[in-house]
């Protein structure tokens, strides 16, 4: 059976060389008649509904004569037709293992967890050990009721490998429903702080764009219109809490959960996250061409050496008592050192200096 979190493109890229892995091969008869691919790759796995393999086809998954095709791609006859995934078979069995965590609130229903930048959340191609579902195994191994390899229990949402913050954990099947719904329906409230490059004109903004499979690099999502029919729904709210030039730091709230949303979309108008490697955010965007600036800039690199994003508050309803439940996480010690540098270059450089910066 094909699982549906295998169709779908995860949220962290732990695969960094984008390289597919085959999973089934099917040939079709020398008398085949044209068909579309998607039905006839239904037909051939009985336990995988028509709409993952749709999804499969949509994320690059579907081969035919060692191409990528779209769902509405008719089989001929002789056809060598895969489906490549982008980790290796594997067995995926979660193992306990002995790894810190901090969490910041647990109960018999529930866990919420302050995520580590640099942490993968769950195994995949080239990280089947060492992430955060082998942490939660282990933290929660003396609890007979909680299975890791469950997909009734466990992480409700993700973050990416390279974001820190918060995530909230159900230990019950009731807990899973209840917090998957409200993630399903947006009732949850999340916001993530982030230092984005550029002057951004307005104090606050909405970015609506679909987000998608970038064709050009499988590695990376991309935004597509809303009326394009490619990709899924994705709305960012932002607004401004600080200024320093050259770049701002930004609060986003989702009204959806897509795989590298907010990378995607702050990308998309022109103002890609500071340290973001895969979206540009490594490079000096705006600013000044002197030596200093530039070894500033530098510094700010070291001293925060991923995508400055950190998933600051989550609120939900509590699954069994109703009550609503509020987090909020400080920031790492990477990020507090790249905003305590911005602000120690804003009190040394003249309001003049940045009354022309670059929008």
């Amino acid at each position: 059976m094909i699982e549906e979190d295998i169709l779908t493109p995860p949220i962290e890229d732990d695969d960094e060389t984008g390289q597919l892995y085959e999973h089934f091969r099917f040939v079709a008869d020398p008398g085949q008649e044209p068909q579309r691919v998607d039905k006839f790759m239904c037909e051939k796995l009985p336990h995988s509904s028509r709409n993952r393999i749709q999804k499969a086809a949509d994320a690059g998954f579907v081969h035919v004569n060692e191409r990528p095709v779209k769902s509405n791609y008719k089989v001929r006859p002789n056809d060598v037709v895969t489906l490549m995934l982008d980790r290796p078979r594997h067995d995926t069995s979660i193992v306990a293992e002995d790894i810190p965590l901090n969490v910041v609130y647990e109960d018999s229903e529930l866990m919420v967890i302050n995520k580590e930048a640099g942490m993968v959340v769950h195994p995949g191609a080239g990280n089947f050990t060492g992430t955060l579902v082998n942490a939660i195994a282990w933290h929660l191994r003396d609890l007979q009721s909680y299975d890791p390899n469950d997909p009734e229990v466990g992480l409700v949402h993700r973050i990416d490998k390279d974001t820190s913050g918060l995530l909230v954990v159900a230990k019950t099947p009731q807990a899973k429903t209840s917090l998957g719904l409200q993630f399903f329906n947006k009732t949850t409230h999340r916001s993530y702080n982030a230092l984005v490059w550029g002057n951004l004109t307005e104090d606050e903004g909405r970015i609506e764009g679909n987000i998608a499979r970038d064709p050009k690099d499988r590695l990376r999502m991309t935004v597509m219109s809303p009326d394009s029919g490619i990709g899924k729904e994705a709305v960012t709210h932002w607004r401004v809490l600080e200024r320093f030039g050259y770049v701002t730091l930004v609060e986003c709230r989702l009204e959806t959960g897509r795989t590298h949303q907010i990378r995607a979309h702050m990308k998309h108008i022109g103002h890609p996250l500071f340290g973001d490697e895969r979206y540009g955010g490594m490079e000096i965007l705006r600013g000044e061409r002197s030596a200093t600036y530039k070894a500033f800039i530098n510094n700010c690199f070291k001293a925060c050496s991923r995508q400055a994003l950190h998933a600051r508050t989550l609120g939900f309803v509590h699954p069994k008592t109703k009550q609503q439940m509020d987090f909020t996480s400080e920031w790492p010690d990477d990020l507090t050192q790249l905003i305590e540098k911005w602000r120690g270059y804003m009190k040394g450089t003249t309001r003049d200096t940045f009354s022309t910066a670059q929008q």
